[in-house]
């Protein structure tokens, strides 16, 4: 290692554990860091650089790059021969030559010296910390241990049969030979129990958060490692070390191949390999990035008044898009104007508030699991027995119930079956891997949602959709537009509509005039829902408030009231 360094060689080295330093001489990194070595003088305590910042960091805390990408003019015979011992900390300590099958015998060599030491991790955790728990019964409950360590001994025991194919594949007299790749591809189903553990880990860091207050489990904690004979790091370094492994995968797989042949008979099953270990990584991401944004779910649902029936959180996790749009819901009815949001599993219907447009009201939802969406050519539908542009349905083929939707664009149509594709999607991948929300992550987002102070106004806080963007149009990158208005003509086509004034009210404001005006900040109903329809001056029914022109009213069975 001196030897790299002192031969002005660049010695480069990743971060395998987060170091969090208050020291003004100590470098801080997280996991995946890459950090320039500068000296390594002391074996505990090496010299690094990131950026413009330089200090010192623990020798432990990182792994040597396999391929250091500067020569030096000597080195171990063990790396010029091409047999390094896969058993070592670092692979890279020495020349890296140039050729091929050197640098993919040193990739294969590292591969499986991390998946032995992998496993050792895994055995601590679980013989170290989780059998010693489980004896703790006056400290640690079931359901305590189950959230700390997810379903870590399923992975135990999946990768103890990952690592004995790998060791049969491993060629010990020449590793550049070795043919690891189908390995990966006869486990890839396997991986997805990753999925459980990383959606787990955040639930995993609160709990053990609020028990590291109390000083008997840092004690307790503390002396499990050291019975373990353990490096000195925390447990919650442990168990992050899963995320951190799943994630690692394609990383190796994609030096591998860098360094593989097109000829070698290996390369393909690589290839492959890369390919499956990628997709993973990748929904296992999606997965746990849907869970951290679970809080603004319950937060928008919490801003929307009047709602009714069971939380969005009970049965979905992502909101696909969102937009408004004209509805009917069955035949010979009225069309409505209502934004709808659509979730995986259902999609939610609400109205606008007719004053403050900000606040939305709950209007219903519909089960997507029960429908199909079908796709409709412009012209005159026999089943409403109305004409149509821009228009799809919703099937229920059960109850036979139909709703039918115009967009206000052929460009924001396509957009909402693009959507409703992508949800049926998502749907089938949750159910491939088992992806749910915990009932505790659930009374997290609860008791987040109460700590957030309510504005002032009409009841709760604005109503506005989760800050994540709705899918965005090719040809109109970052545009959503939200009209205001339909169409009430026989062709339905979401443009503004043109309302005339009731000569009533006409009359009724000459004779009021002079009368001083009361506050605003009363509530405002659903116009077309409850109430005066005051396009018309019609009764609908009573128990509602409007306004027009200024004055608050309310209606009554059979009468009208003014409460000027």
């Amino acid at each position: 290692m001196t030897l790299l360094i002192t031969g002005d060689s660049i010695v480069s080295a990743e971060a395998v554990w987060d170091h969090v330093t208050m020291a003004n001489r100590e470098l801080a990194f997280k996991a995946g860091d890459v950090i320039k070595v500068l000296d390594a003088s002391n074996k505990d305590w090496w010299w690094g650089q990131i950026d413009d910042e330089e200090g010192w960091f623990p020798a432990s805390f990182v792994r040597l790059w396999v391929n250091q990408e500067d020569e030096v003019e000597e080195g171990p015979s063990d790396v010029q021969n091409g047999h390094l011992d896969p058993n070592s900390d670092c692979l890279c300590l020495g020349r890296p030559l140039q050729n091929r099958d050197q640098m993919r015998a040193n990739v294969i060599n590292e591969i499986m010296s991390t998946e032995r030491h992998y496993i050792k991790h895994l055995k601590d955790i679980c013989e170290g910390y989780l059998k010693q728990c489980r004896k703790r019964r006056d400290m640690f409950s079931d359901e305590q241990l189950k959230v700390i360590f997810g379903n870590i001994e399923d992975i135990y025991r999946f990768q103890m049969g990952f690592v004995r194919d790998l060791e049969k594949q491993y060629n010990n007299d020449d590793p550049h030979l070795s043919e690891i790749g189908p390995c990966f591809l006869e486990h890839q189903d396997g991986f997805w129990i990753y999925s459980e553990y990383c959606n787990n880990h955040l639930d995993a860091c609160m709990e053990l958060s609020k028990l590291m207050k109390d000083s008997r489990y840092q004690h307790f904690f503390e002396a499990c490692r050291l019975l373990q004979q353990m490096i000195d790091i925390a447990i919650d370094g442990f168990l992050l070390t899963p995320v951190q492994k799943i994630c690692k995968y394609p990383l190796q797989l994609a030096e591998l191949l860098k360094y593989t042949a097109q000829d070698h008979s290996d390369y393909r099953y690589v290839a492959a390999a890369l390919a499956v270990m990628r997709n993973v990584t990748q929904q296992i991401n999606e997965r746990k990035r849907r869970l951290e944004n679970i809080d603004k779910i319950a937060q928008w649902q919490a801003s929307v008044l009047d709602w009714e029936g069971e939380d969005i959180l009970d049965r979905s996790s992502e909101l696909i898009y969102t937009g408004e749009m004209a509805w009917i819901y069955q035949p010979y009815g009225r069309n409505q104007q209502r934004v709808f949001f659509l979730f995986d599993h259902q999609m939610v219907l609400c109205k606008k508030d007719l004053i403050r447009r900000d606040i939305l009201y709950y209007k219903g939802r519909i089960d997507m699991d029960k429908y199909e969406v079908v796709d409709i050519e412009d012209g005159r539908d026999d089943d409403f027995n109305v004409s149509m542009k821009n228009a799809f349905k919703l099937h229920n083929k059960e109850t036979e119930e139909i709703h039918l939707f115009f967009a206000k664009k052929l460009e924001e149509k396509i957009r909402w079956l693009r959507a409703f594709r992508e949800e049926r999607k998502m749907v089938q991948e949750d159910e491939k891997i088992g992806f749910e929300i915990s009932e505790n992550q659930k009374r997290q987002a609860a008791m987040t949602v109460r700590k957030v102070p309510k504005q002032k106004g009409v009841n709760s806080a604005r109503s506005v959709p989760p800050s994540y963007p709705p899918p965005q149009d090719p040809l109109n990158h970052g545009q959503y537009l939200v009209p205001d208005g339909i169409a009430q003509s026989q062709v339905f086509e979401f443009t503004e509509p043109k309302r005339s004034q009731s000569p009533f009210w006409q009359n009724f404001s000459r004779y009021c005039e002079g009368i001083k005006k009361p506050n605003r900040s009363k509530r405002v109903s659903d116009y077309d829902d409850a109430g005066v329809d005051f396009c018309s001056g019609n009764i609908l029914h009573s128990g509602c408030f409007f306004y027009h022109w200024g004055f608050p009213c309310c209606s009554t069975a059979g009468s009208l009231q003014f409460c000027i």
